[in-house]
């Protein structure tokens, strides 16, 4: 009876193991392949940590290449054929960890212009450097105890080209590395509310102007031009100075640069405000080309522009000094 009854039990258990063979479980629902898939998901490892410099540094610029040609044949209207070439860049450097930052930015274009039809066929276009670093400690939110360094002058010589009466074009010796010069030492506050904007003020700024000594006679012309006596070669200055900058990507491709210097000394010239206003706005399309309008307007109290009057006199006094520069080139923005 035992052995009839074990061989019953057996028997169930070797028909339900064939039948579940021939009729296997049915495949998971929709929702149940999600499930599976976001389980799977969770087991990715996670990202590697951030570096160093990808938590606490950041860089950014743009860098650009323009060419310009003008070529004319019989043109009522008159001109001069030319090409022109411009190398221009703007960096930024910036460092952020806990209570301290740390932005250095330069600022510089360098380009020649080709001009066949006049006396002077190859002559310097631009020539800049501007080179300014900031370090701050924030004591309250966005507000920084800031020392503030700077520099500015030129590559090398370079020339200002006129026609006079006799209609004989000549040129004179206009600037140099370091003729001029300002380096700019302050220490004030500067407001950084977000990446975008920054204004510093510094009621401690000190400047330093240089006309190096050259071996012929536009010694002196270079030192009464810019403000530096005969008898040295720099001129040190204590005063107030402000700073303003705007670094602005509002959308993929472009990208907004301006910074406003305002300096002012405390002599008896003191409210006679130095201007440094630079603005540049560039467009990147077609991941290599870049068109791009730069503005540069200055005003030195010390520099004496020569110019004419309505009646033909010639004066030397303070001006206001502006260009612009239109280009289309080769750019990359980052």
């Amino acid at each position: 009876m035992k052995k009839l009854l074990f061989f019953v039990v057996m028997s169930i258990f070797c028909f339900q193991a064939v039948k579940a063979q021939d009729n296997p479980e049915p495949p998971a629902t929709p929702a149940e392949a999600v499930e599976a898939v976001e389980a799977a998901a969770d087991t990715v490892a996670p990202e590697p940590e951030l570096t160093n410099w990808q938590k606490y540094w950041k860089f950014t610029g743009l860098v650009t290449f323009n060419l310009t040609e003008t070529m004319q044949w019989n043109w009522a209207a008159g001109g001069n054929n030319n090409g022109n070439g411009i190398l221009a860049c703007n960096l930024k450097l910036a460092y952020k960890k806990d209570n301290i930052s740390w932005e250095t930015t330069f600022d510089s274009d360098y380009g020649w212009m080709w001009t066949p039809s006049t006396a002077f066929r190859w002559r310097k276009s631009n020539d800049k450097i501007v080179f300014s670093t900031k370090f701050g400690w924030e004591f309250h939110k966005t507000w920084y105890l800031t020392v503030m360094a700077g520099f500015k002058s030129h590559y090398h010589d370079g020339y200002d080209y006129k026609i006079g009466d006799d209609k004989v074009e000549t040129k004179t010796y206009a600037y140099n590395w370091l003729s001029p010069s300002y380096s700019d030492l302050s220490v004030g506050i500067d407001w950084k509310p977000n990446d975008i904007f920054t204004v510093y003020l510094s009621p401690v700024a000190g400047r330093i102007t240089t006309v190096l000594q050259r071996n012929d006679d536009t010694l002196h012309t270079l030192h009464a031009k810019y403000g530096v006596p005969d008898t040295v070669n720099f001129k040190a200055e204590l005063g107030a100075t402000f700073k303003a900058g705007v670094n602005y990507s509002p959308v993929k491709g472009l990208k907004i640069l301006s910074t406003l210097t305002l300096f002012t000394p405390y002599t008896k010239k003191f409210g006679n405000i130095d201007v440094d206003w630079d603005f540049a706005v560039s467009y990147q399309f077609w991941k290599v080309l870049n068109v791009t309008l730069s503005t540069s307007l200055k005003y030195y109290d010390a520099v004496n522009i020569e110019w004419k009057d309505k009646v033909g006199d010639i004066h030397n006094s303070p001006r206001v000094q502006f260009r612009e520069i239109i280009g289309l080139g080769i750019g990359y923005s980052f």
